[in-house]
């Protein structure tokens, strides 16, 4: 089955300086937003600390709450509305000093004293200590790391050193404009997200190895043509494929985006955004990184 009629002769390199442009302002706006920001927001998986998920039966709004809860003698209680329709609400706290389960009924019982009884329910309690989220966050940013630079080495081992490069700097690409998003939106960074990103990083890196095989085999059968020529008509050969794959991956992403339910909203967004941006790198990103090592092969 090919959405994409055979002879396609699109010049994807030919857009390759805009695209270069336009990533270099999405990583730098990634800068901008981490340095407003004071870096990412680490979740309690990642800063530690304990976190009461509450539903409420009718819509209320944080400000009430964080009136109602701030007369316990606990410090540094934040509320952050967590679902669609403004009955979820999580309520954490930076340290989990007090242990989860005393500070999950002290703020049980002050949003019964507030809202009654009936008006609430617990969904669910966390904690993590200060130390422990400290190493899980050491051990998650050197997961996404390592899986970046094993990628690209394998793809360095397994087709030529030019492949493996031109992979990792997508995928180093990929993980960046990401956690552009991250920052930007200001989504939590916790244990799902790095799951996402190792995902993102797989499925990326298997769409650049379509492409990098194709230009491989290319290379062998069309001797005469430039390594443009070759990595143009590699992309279009290969086109069909990667949007009936892309194509088929976002419609799931989707349904979990919209229909999957908050808690794993931020697990979905960052697919969606990982899995678009791995396309486009591939086409975008890492082709031409390939065709300077080209370039600058022949100089030499």
């Amino acid at each position: 089955m090919e959405l994409i009629k055979a002879g396609t002769k699109i010049d994807f390199l030919r857009y390759a300086k805009g695209a270069y442009l336009f990533s270099a302002l999405l990583i730098l706006l990634g800068i901008i937003a981490f340095w407003y920001r004071g870096g990412l927001n680490y979740g309690v998986d990642f800063a530690g600390g304990t976190i009461v998920h509450v539903k409420f039966s009718q819509q209320t709004d944080a400000a009430s709450i964080r009136a109602v809860v701030s007369q316990t003698d606990i410090s540094d209680i934040t509320v952050q509305d967590f679902g669609q329709n403004g009955d979820e609400f999580l309520i954490r706290i930076p340290k989990s000093e007090t242990g989860a389960e005393n500070f999950s009924n002290r703020i049980r019982q002050s949003l019964t004293d507030g809202y009654g009884p009936e008006a609430f329910d617990v969904q669910r309690v966390e904690s993590v200590g200060p130390k422990v989220g400290r190493d899980l966050r050491r051990k998650g940013i050197l997961a996404v790391v390592f899986a970046t630079f094993m990628m690209g080495g394998y793809i360095a081992f397994r087709f030529e050193p030019r492949f493996g490069v031109g992979a990792g700097v997508a995928l180093i690409h990929d993980v960046l404009v990401t956690t552009t998003v991250l920052l930007v939106a200001d989504i939590e960074f916790d244990l799902t997200v790095v799951a996402a990103l190792l995902t993102v990083i797989g499925y990326s890196v298997n769409d650049t190895v379509i492409v990098c095989d194709r230009v491989r085999e290319n290379m062998r059968k069309l001797r005469r043509e430039t390594m443009r020529t070759i990595i143009n008509r590699s992309i279009n050969e290969t086109l069909s494929r990667t949007v009936i794959t892309t194509g088929t991956v976002l419609m799931v992403i989707l349904a979990l985006f919209f229909l999957g339910g908050s808690v794993i909203h931020a697990f979905a967004l960052v697919l969606l955004v990982g899995m678009t941006v791995g396309t486009y790198s591939s086409i975008y990103v890492a082709s031409p990184v390939v065709l300077l090592w080209e370039k600058g092969a022949t100089r030499q």
